[in-house]
């Protein structure tokens, strides 16, 4: 699941510079709506992995020690 983490925080990343950062225009292709919705794509992508990483079966029983 740590894929997912950092994919995320890639996307998210590369949101924010087209957001924030680019200053170019392109034809046809606003930089800016395409930042934005990497970065909402990039929080939606970070939020179910962690919810995945940290609601596993695994971590979410408790077991006492073996008799």
């Amino acid at each position: 699941m740590s894929v997912g983490i950092g994919l995320s925080l890639l996307v998210i990343a590369a949101g924010a510079v087209l957001t924030w950062g680019v200053t170019a225009d392109v034809a046809s292709v606003d930089l800016h709506t395409v930042g934005i919705i990497l970065l909402v794509v990039g929080i939606a992508g970070l939020i179910l992995s962690l919810v995945l990483t940290f609601s596993h079966e695994s971590w979410a029983r408790q077991e006492g020690p073996p008799t």
